[in-house]
This record gives structure tokens, C-alpha cells and sequence, in this order.
């Protein structure tokens, strides 16, 4: 085997891994982390809904379709830690930060992240890892994080169940749908890079 784990081994090597392979994973791990909050900060806030519009889910479906299971559901945990300790990695909100951001009105979006990230890596991996393929995962992880936040908004601010989905899921389908279709071009076209070169 080569000498160079791919980001795909590394989680089926933990219990054996080196100093160096560690530093790597936690390296990954990091530089997620950083991904997401950058995306985070690409945010539009809305008038009928706390919800604002944020590029957080893309970076979300992307690490899903780059990286392992057990590795995205970390990276999204760090991500979520980095935040709950007052680091300025979720979406800007007058006035709300750290935990309490994250236990805030749109907390179900941001606490569905790493098993929205853990399902559409663990989907991808059961099929061809196609365009296609990638669509559906990236799919399903966004339904994850629509459906997690909506659940967790309507028992936090009591909306009727006949509005729920109005406020929480409906207005970002459209563009949830780019970000599904964005996320798997860029990481099949990474796939197909890697093969190339390697």
C-alpha cells in the first residue's frame, strides 16, 4: 500500500495511526471546520423568517461527498464546538453568538450538520460515487438539514404546523436545489482531478 493514506483510509486506520497521520486528520478536520464558517459568513438575512440564506449548507454537502462518514460527522462536530466556545464560525445574528446562537432558533439547522454530513458520505460511498450519485447524497443531506431545522424552529418559537413548512423549507428549496447541484460537480470534478494526477 502506498505510502500516502488517502482521505478515504484514514478513518479505517485510526486505532493504528501514527503521530504524522493524526496531525493530518485533525488537519482535515480544521480546514473543514474553516470551510463551513466561511461559508457561514456568506449569509442573507429574510424578513419572514429568522432563517437567513447561507452558503453553511453547501460547505456542509461538500465535505460530505469529500470525505468518510466517521471524518465529516467530526469535522461538523468541531465545527459546531468552535462555535458553542464563542468563535465566530456560525452566521452572523444581531446580537446572538456561541452557545447561545447554537441553541437559538435556528439551532436545528446547525445541530443536524454533522449527521446531514455523516448521511450523504455514508450514501455516496454505497454507490458508483457518480455525478448522479452525488446528486442523490447531496440531496438526501440537504433534506436532513431542512427537516432538522424546521422541527427544531417550530418547537422553539411554537409556529403552527400549517405554517411550518412555508417559513422553514419551502422558501429555500430553490436554492437548496443549486447548492445540492454545485456541491456534487465540485466533488466529482475533485474526484476525477485526483485520479487524473495520481
Amino acid at each position: 500500500m502506498s505510502k500516502q493514506l488517502s482521505v478515504e483510509l484514514i478513518p479505517a486506520a485510526l486505532p493504528s495511526l501514527r503521530a504524522s497521520a493524526w496531525m493530518r486528520v485533525c488537519g482535515i478536520a480544521l480546514a473543514g471546520s474553516a470551510f463551513v464558517a466561511a461559508c457561514a459568513h456568506l449569509a442573507l438575512p429574510l424578513s419572514f423568517t429568522p432563517v437567513p440564506l447561507s452558503m453553511a449548507p453547501f460547505a456542509v454537502l461538500v465535505l460530505g461527498l469529500l470525505l468518510t462518514p466517521r471524518l465529516a460527522a467530526a469535522t461538523l462536530g468541531a465545527y459546531l464546538m468552535e462555535g458553542a466556545l464563542g468563535l465566530p464560525v456560525f452566521a452572523p445574528t444581531a446580537g446572538i453568538g456561541g452557545l447561545a446562537h447554537l441553541l437559538g432558533p435556528t439551532g436545528g439547522y446547525l445541530l443536524s450538520y454533522p449527521l446531514a454530513c455523516f448521511v450523504v458520505a455514508m450514501l455516496l460511498r454505497r454507490t458508483t460515487r457518480g455525478y448522479s450519485a452525488a446528486v442523490l447524497s447531496a440531496a438526501a443531506g440537504s433534506l436532513v438539514i431542512l427537516f432538522g431545522g424546521a422541527m427544531w424552529l417550530g418547537v422553539w418559537t411554537h409556529i403552527p404546523a400549517s405554517s411550518l413548512l412555508t417559513v422553514t423549507v419551502l422558501p429555500f428549496l430553490p436554492g437548496d436545489a443549486l447548492k445540492v447541484a454545485a456541491a456534487a460537480a465540485l466533488a466529482t470534478g475533485f474526484r476525477r482531478l485526483r485520479r487524473q494526477t495520481s
